[in-house]
């Protein structure tokens, strides 16, 4: 698979149609959502095509009520099959033996494996996508400026980002053509400057 000339040929494509040329190459496709802000966008663009695709949601358990709320409204809104994952420890056992740690503490790796690294991967490895649909987008972070529409993981996984290029203006309209509210009181408790990877990207 040449990806260099699929983004070439990709790159004026709608996310409608990034989308349906990539479920064209899978079997198993699947997209992720937390519920951040401009989440809905890609959300909408996938079941539009592919009503049943599985929604893989790893919830940390540490989201704002505003953003359960949103999410809530989003899965009914899109009859969402949603497929929830939860890190193995409960937040409240995990506040009172650690807390959400500084980001320079040594808990920090530990807090980020258990909320969100460990759920993300025992949802792959129970799902075992082939296409895996995401709303990565340049401009994001440095690592994601290196990237691409489609992009290859280790696994061989084919990683569809079909908003890659869009901005948040642009967002701001499809949001509103089809109608769909945004979230922005979003929390990542592994995050504690803004523009830091996630973690989830970076294979």
């Amino acid at each position: 698979m040449n990806l260099k000339e699929i983004n070439k040929e990709l790159s004026n494509k709608t996310p409608e149609e990034i989308v349906a040329w990539a479920i064209t190459q899978a079997k198993k496709p699947v997209v992720t959502t937390n519920f951040r802000p401009y989440e809905a966008s890609i959300l909408h663009a996938t079941t539009s095509i592919k009503k049943d695709i599985p929604v893989i949601w790893c919830d940390t358990g540490y989201n704002t009520n505003k953003t359960y709320l949103h999410a809530e409204r989003i899965i009914d809104a899109l009859q969402l099959q949603i497929k929830l994952y939860v890190p193995q420890q409960t937040s409240a056992y995990r506040d009172a033996v650690m807390g959400i740690p500084h980001i320079d503490s040594p808990q920090h790796k530990i807090f980020t494996e258990q909320v969100k690294l460990e759920p993300f991967r025992r949802a792959m490895e129970e799902n075992k996508p082939d296409v895996w649909f995401t709303n990565l987008r340049k401009g994001q972070t440095a690592f994601r400026d290196t990237l691409d529409i489609v992009t290859q993981d280790d696994n061989g996984v084919l990683k569809v980002s079909p908003f890659f290029y869009w901005t948040d203006e642009e967002l701001d309209v499809y949001l509103e053509e089809h109608n769909l509210e945004n979230e922005f009181k979003y929390f990542d408790p592994t995050k504690v400057l803004d523009n830091r990877e996630c973690g989830l990207h970076v294979s």
